[in-house]
């Protein structure tokens, strides 16, 4: 499920849940909701590939992965994971989450 929030200072993310409830990733701040939707419309393009996943280990030792956009900017920081497996089960997750986005 993804799930547009309004913050405090009048910016938008939009949150990638699992079936669970547990959240996937948070995006960054957008300053306008449309852009917001717009970048949620493009992952529904089956055409081309419009994201990457980066992944990543913090000074901690826990895994974490970064959703980037085609061109290299960052859209979004996933939580923290104490094992790179269950990392691997978030990202697959969020593929699964981003596969079924439909034209809002």
């Amino acid at each position: 499920m993804i799930e547009i929030v309004t913050n405090k200072n009048n910016t938008y993310q939009f949150q990638v849940k699992s079936d669970s409830g547990g959240t996937l990733l948070n995006s960054i701040a957008f300053k306008d909701k449309s852009i917001v939707e717009t970048t949620l419309k493009s992952f529904s393009n089956t055409e081309t590939q419009k994201y990457t996943v980066e992944r990543k280990t913090n000074f901690d030792g826990k895994f974490l992965f970064h959703l980037k956009s085609k061109t290299g900017s960052l859209l979004g920081t996933s939580g923290l994971y104490s094992s790179e497996a269950g990392m691997e089960n978030g990202i697959k997750n969020l593929a699964k989450s981003i596969a079924a986005i439909k034209a809002l």
